[in-house]
């Protein structure tokens, strides 16, 4: 029988990419031999077999097939596919409507992948590809419902995400640092010429957590975003002012910091500020598009209820950018006209 504790280790462990006869084996030593334990190896095995499907509650799953046949009767290019387990059991979902598909035709230089959303909710993570359009709006380009966040499932999800655009990476990509080491590996396998960023706004963000019981917070979080901020040379950012803060407070052993110096080439401006990134480089646009969803589900939404909610929110977003556009087109219209005089 396994408890909650062990439960809880053997998914951490899954989620980081370590294999399960790892795991057991670190169980098998820490309690001093295979004797010793409550449970075997068939157990663990069963047990993330359980955890890697989708934690789909009654209704669930019918109302995914419904609505998935509903939107492909509606259109014929709607895509979605199913990763299903050994026993055909739902493991992860993506799905793109057809306006998805064709504005990421005109729009595929950059987009943002973020899984944070909704995940202590259902505790299965809503991946949403997130681009921008000409009018600086976050476009819904694509998501996906993950039953963990592995290298396996980002893999898969990838890959069904470029046979959904055609074969069409992004130029770019932005993500979140979370499970970052998971998503590289799947990014560098499935879009290997794509550019991939982190997204400062979620670093920067991290800092009182990471850094807030330090007695010299507050001078630490100045000095770090001057660094980010206002360093105009590689060897000043890095060499100079970086280093100097890592000695002058004593911080050789955060390994949080440590982790972001060595990524600082994938999300300090300084390093990545002659690649394209459709002034999202700054931006939260996956925080704008969960916001967006926040007005339609909570964390009590069932999954059948988040799936009938998801085609509302779609066509309240879509209403308000055919607004915006009109807008536009009013405003081009007149200053014409007023330029013409």
């Amino acid at each position: 029988m396994l408890d909650s504790t062990t439960k809880r280790k053997l998914e951490l462990n899954d989620q980081a990419g370590i294999t399960l006869s790892k795991s057991f084996q670190s169980f098998v030593v820490e309690v001093g031999g295979y004797d010793n334990l409550p449970f075997d190896e068939r157990s663990c095995r069963n047990y993330i077999s359980e955890a890697r499907r989708l934690r789909l509650g009654d209704g669930d799953a019918e109302a995914l097939s419904n609505y998935f046949c509903r939107m492909q009767s509606r259109n014929s290019n709607f895509f979605y596919v199913l990763d299903l387990d050994g026993e055909s059991r739902i493991k992860n979902v993506f799905w793109a409507d057809a306006r998805s598909r064709a504005t990421y035709y005109y729009f595929s230089d950059v987009i943002t992948f973020d899984t944070t959303y909704l995940t202590n909710s259902y505790d299965m993570p809503f991946a949403p590809f997130v681009g921008v359009n000409h009018h600086g709006q976050s476009i819904l380009l694509g998501c996906g419902l993950l039953s963990s966040e592995n290298t396996e499932s980002f893999i898969w999800l990838f890959k069904s995400w470029l046979t959904c655009m055609l074969g069409r990476a992004p130029k770019a990509i932005i993500t979140d640092q979370c499970r970052a080491m998971a998503i590289a590996i799947a990014i560098e396998e499935v879009f290997p010429n794509s550019q991939h960023r982190l997204c400062l706004w979620h670093i920067m963000k991290k800092i009182p957590a990471k850094l807030g019981s330090h007695s010299q917070y507050k001078m630490i979080k100045k000095q770090l975003k001057t660094i980010v901020y206002n360093s105009l040379t590689v060897d000043e950012c890095d060499e100079n002012n970086w280093q100097k803060m890592i000695k002058e407070f004593n911080l050789d052993n955060n390994i949080w910091l440590t982790s972001l110096h060595e990524e600082r080439n994938k999300w300090m401006p300084i390093y990545v500020k002659d690649k394209f990134w459709a002034g999202m480089s700054k931006s939260q646009r996956s925080e704008s598009m969960n916001a967006f969803f926040d007005d339609y589900v909570h964390s009590k939404t069932s999954l059948k209820q988040f799936v009938e909610q998801y085609d509302n929110a779609l066509k309240s977003k879509i209403e308000n950018e055919k607004k915006i556009g009109f807008h536009f087109f009013q405003f081009n219209h007149a200053r014409n006209n007023w330029l013409s005089y």
